[in-house]
């Protein structure tokens, strides 16, 4: 025999109230039309409208990643997201990702995920060892710095741009910014006015591009070359870190094969960072680059010490890592062990 409760929901629909049971002695009773439940667990769910695509993903734990599968603005219908979640170890974090969105490449999620690692441990590095000043050395438009702020960096930035495309771009993401100093030069070994490959976007270098580097980037293939302004470190040291009482500076480089030319103009100065990062290639795009075993010999020579590597670029074909990002230190310089 059904009971009241059960005959009451059964009259709802019939005076235009939507009824949408939920189990023994629970019920949603809504003037609103094209709810439906969507199960988290046994005896949990979550209440949605029927059109609007909707994804459930277990995340650990009591928790769970709710997701829409459309993107903002899209007038096409929802196709929702096959999250997938994999735990990190016993940390409790995890990390969500859609299979279909690499296109079956596992290149294009492991390399973001390193560039991620990258800065979460140069944000880790900052903090344990007190810097208070960051040379950005090879700035280009200014992603370095601002990866830095987003990450929660708060001290001095001071970026070198010689480009007057990407200066310009770098000066305009810093101008609101107080403790970032931006200089339209580059560093060197020497004092000199040289000449920039300057038309290859992010890898503007000084260096001409090898056989290898031509077939592995078109835009290689055209050169538009700028005079630009080169100094040495040591000599703009004194200027970078005016004002600061204990200065802890790391030095940042990223300039397409010349990091070791701007690491020779630091002359005896290279004694004052306590930590470093570089971008060390095993396969040659210019001539004349170092490879990663005599770039990393020269600066463990120096007192550095390897913290992390992280890939920067793979091969499509090989699958071999062209450059890491190299983040090191001078562990004397740690503070608290």
């Amino acid at each position: 025999m059904q009971t009241l409760y059960r005959r009451l929901l059964k009259l709802l629909p019939k005076l235009g109230v939507q009824v949408l049971d939920l189990g023994p002695g629970e019920a949603l009773v809504s003037r609103r039309r094209g709810r439906a439940p969507i199960s988290l667990e046994a005896g949990t769910d979550l209440l949605a409208r029927r059109s609007s695509g909707y994804t459930v993903t277990p995340v650990g734990g009591d928790a769970w990643l709710v997701a829409r599968g459309r993107a903002e603005g899209s007038k096409a219908k929802p196709k929702p997201a096959k999250w997938k979640s994999a735990a990190l170890g016993q940390t409790g974090a995890h990390l969500l990702f859609d299979p279909e969105a690499t296109n079956g490449d596992e290149r294009v999620l492991q390399l973001a995920a390193a560039d991620y690692l990258c800065a979460h441990h140069v944000n880790a590095v900052l903090d344990k060892y007190q810097v208070n000043c960051v040379f950005d050395v090879g700035a280009n438009a200014g992603q370095y710095g601002r990866r830095l702020r987003r990450h929660g960096y708060t001290g001095r930035i001071v970026s070198f741009e010689p480009t007057a495309e990407h200066f310009a771009k770098l000066q305009k993401k810093a101008e609101n910014d107080p403790d970032w100093h931006v200089y339209n030069f580059g560093l060197g070994r020497e004092e000199a006015t040289m000449e920039i490959h300057a038309n290859w976007n992010s890898m503007n270098s000084l260096l001409p591009p090898t056989e290898y580097g031509k077939g592995r980037y078109k835009r290689f293939a055209k050169a538009t070359m700028e005079q630009i302004e080169i100094r040495r470190l040591d000599a703009v040291m004194d200027e970078a870190l005016d004002g600061l009482t204990d200065p802890r500076p790391y030095l940042k480089m990223d300039t397409q094969g010349y990091d070791l030319e701007v690491f020779a103009g630091a002359g005896k100065r290279v004694d004052d960072f306590v930590g470093m990062q570089s971008e060390v290639a095993l396969l040659q795009l210019y001539e004349g680059s170092p490879r990663m075993h005599d770039a990393v010999a020269l600066y463990e020579e120096a007192g550095f010490e390897i913290t992390g590597m992280y890939p920067v670029t793979r091969e499509p074909a090989t699958g071999r890592v062209v450059e890491f990002d190299c983040v090191m230190v001078r562990p004397a310089a740690a503070s608290g062990d």
